[in-house]
């Protein structure tokens, strides 16, 4: 787009946090210029910063149809559609394609918004039709790659993979999707490959970061741990971003949680949905999660769907709600009336109902990070259960540090993060079990693993849940599984990764010392 000195001004006030003065340079632009695509999609971010999703997409809608080239305004409008629920985002995306049958832009925004929605079937077809008439596409392979992943189909995803990279020979993304697929082994030759192209010095920190644990995914299972751990600590030092406190804002989280989800707030609660529906996954990535919720979803009466951002979304609406009350959050949480409560309660129901699609009675959100939320959940979805899922902390710890996360974890790139990071978890779950006394059920990786029917039957007992013998046989539930864990879940328990960690302790240090704290 060409620059312009008005839009520029308007710009650059709100890169600096001033949306105020943006404002009026957007909207007497666009008085008289209405169809000026850059003035559309600035007024769309004011919109987004004020929390007014859907109008924001609105006019996301309208720039790129007025710009079909416009692809920050493609971005823009793909983050947008991500922050209505599931349902309108999906109806948002087939409307924009019902105008534009033959957009690439609208048929990769549908299969996005269908792969949200729990479509993953519907998702693969729409990008296969897209790599079917573009072959080209190296980002379009990615996606395949993923939803057959996603999907079981693991041959079929390595052979997508394969074609992005050679589509697009610099990238690391392609050599850390198979890396990810627990189950697959690389060859010599394509170690050999991995240390070719992290030779060269022309790659961008991302795609050497990516590289570079795919490279420490291959060494780990030719059994150089040393290599092996050498080229996971490159990946997470290019990932590593300068002042990260993840660790010193849970800690700030929970001493406000403590403020305010006192006994006293819920021995006087009333109010909130009724509905025993949701059950939450909670705990720390790489904690064993997946496997619970395989394990629960193998069961005829219960769903599983993915890790979920709709309760994330609702305590966002909450906030806004005492922002315009002059509260702070989670303050503003203390004095919702119960049918407030209530409505957020539905809200939360609502928003997730698109993703149910067996009619089963019960359904799981394994959002990992929603332990923070438990003190909310109590009030809004009163019935709901929420399991927290623990692993040795050593052995969790370790998986985190070789495990590549495109966003949302920025203590996960150092060892010392990740043990304080931990160190918060266990505190704030151990302020839920002091104001909620039993209500999370709290599950350890090992115990399972040592004796699965009894810790499942447990587990079952505390949902309300007759025991089912398929629970047992979860490997064999055919269903979609989206995270890194997938492959593993399609097998039988073992202990083979309870100890794996002592292969790494020579180097693990600051990961002990770090839990050894407070």
């Amino acid at each position: 787009m060409a620059a312009d000195p008005q839009l520029a001004a308007a710009a650059r006030a709100l890169a600096s946090g001033r949306p105020q003065e943006a404002y009026p340079l957007l909207s007497t632009r666009l008085k008289a210029d209405p169809d000026n695509p850059v003035a559309l999609r600035l007024m769309a971010a004011l919109g987004l910063r004020a929390g007014r999703a859907r109008e924001a997409v609105g006019m996301l809608m309208r720039t790129v149809n007025l710009a079909p080239d416009y692809e920050t305004a493609w971005a823009d409008l793909a983050a947008a559609l991500h922050l209505l629920p599931p349902a309108l985002a999906l109806s948002a995306a087939e409307q924009g394609l019902a105008t534009a049958p033959s957009s690439l832009g609208w048929r990769n925004l549908k299969g996005a918004m269908l792969e949200r929605a729990g479509d993953f079937a519907g998702a693969l077809a729409v990008f296969q039709a897209v790599v079917a008439e573009r072959p080209d596409l190296a980002d379009a392979w990615m996606v395949c790659g993923h939803l057959l992943k996603t999907l079981g189909r693991s041959d079929e995803a390595v052979a997508a993979y394969r074609r992005a990279m050679a589509l697009r020979p610099r990238s690391g993304a392609p050599w850390w999707a198979l890396a990810d697929m627990k189950s697959f082994r690389f060859g010599p030759e394509d170690v050999s490959a991995l240390r070719t192209l992290l030779a060269r010095d022309d790659l961008a920190d991302d795609d050497r970061a990516l590289a570079a644990f795919a490279l420490g995914r291959a060494l780990e299972l030719d059994g150089d741990r040393a290599a092996s751990f050498a080229a996971y600590a490159e990946g997470n030092r290019l990932r590593r971003r300068p002042g990260a406190r993840d660790a010193d804002q849970l800690a700030q989280e929970r001493d406000a949680a403590a403020r305010v989800f006192t006994p006293a707030l819920f021995a006087g609660a009333d109010g909130g949905d009724p509905s025993p529906d949701p059950i939450f996954i909670v705990g720390l990535p790489r904690s064993g999660s997946t496997l619970v919720e395989q394990i629960l979803a193998s069961h005829p009466d219960v769903e599983g769907t993915m890790e979920l951002e709709e309760l994330p979304g609702v305590a966002r609406d909450i906030a806004a709600l005492g922002r315009a009350r002059q509260t702070a959050y989670p303050d503003i949480v203390a004095s919702l009336s119960g049918a407030e409560r209530a409505a957020f309660g539905r809200a939360y129901l609502d928003r997730t109902r698109v993703l149910r699609r067996a009619g089963r009675a019960r359904f799981i959100d394994k959002l990992p990070a929603n332990f923070r939320h438990v003190g909310l959940l109590r009030l809004i979805l009163p019935n709901a259960r929420i399991v927290d899922v623990r692993r040795d902390p050593m052995a969790c710890g370790l998986s985190i540090f070789k495990q590549y996360f495109a966003g949302g974890y920025g203590y996960a790139f150092d060892l010392a993060d990740i043990g304080a990071y931990y160190r918060g978890y266990v505190s704030t779950m151990k302020l839920w079990d002091a104001v909620l006394p039993g209500h999370v059920h709290h599950l350890a990786y090992e115990a399972l693993v040592a004796d699965p029917e009894a810790e499942v039957r447990r587990l079952l007992a505390y949902l309300g849940l007759p025991f089912d013998p398929a629970c047992l046989r979860f490997h064999e539930t055919a269903r979609a599984v989206r995270t890194p864990s997938g492959d593993q879940v399609r097998r039988p328990i073992n202990g083979d990764a309870l100890n794996a960690w002592r292969a790494y302790e020579p180097w693990l240090g600051p990961l002990w010392n770090a839990l050894k704290q407070g």
